[in-house]
């Protein structure tokens, strides 16, 4: 596996314990002994917890934390963030910003990303994309 940095959608489905992402982590982790994800996502996993006051989930998303690699936003990431803007923009596909943020802290720390949103981030140049919600490995 190559770094890979996961996207807010597969945190999530790893905190839910998907299988998929759950075995696609489990591999990443023996190789990088961490899982990489943004700022950026840290602050919507935990501001949607927040929102529904899950305490418990909280908790066990800020123990987990301990063990992983938060990536920041830096001034090298909003800038390929903001040409990558120019980009889709300019191409008539916008894409959110937030989308555009992780991908600029993906691409400056040359990092793939993992997300199941491939129809958003596909349309950001030099940007690889597995996708972990799919079965790494066919199931026979």
């Amino acid at each position: 596996m190559i770094p890979t940095l996961l996207d807010t959608d597969i945190l999530s489905w790893y905190l839910r314990g998907n299988p998929n992402v759950v075995e696609a982590c489990t591999a990443y982790r023996k190789q990088y002994n961490t899982l990489h994800f943004s700022i950026i996502t840290y602050y919507e996993i935990l501001s949607g917890l927040r929102f529904r006051n899950a305490w418990r989930q909280e908790e066990h998303f800020l123990k987990m934390t301990e063990q992983c690699t938060i990536l920041p936003l830096t001034s090298e990431a909003c800038k390929i963030a903001a040409e990558a803007y120019a980009q889709v923009r300019k191409a008539g596909t916008p894409v959110d910003d937030i989308d555009l943020l992780i991908a600029g802290i993906a691409l400056s720390n040359n990092q793939a990303i993992s997300t199941h949103n491939v129809r958003h981030f596909e349309k950001i140049p030099n940007l690889e994309i597995n996708d972990w919600f799919k079965p790494i490995m066919p199931k026979h």
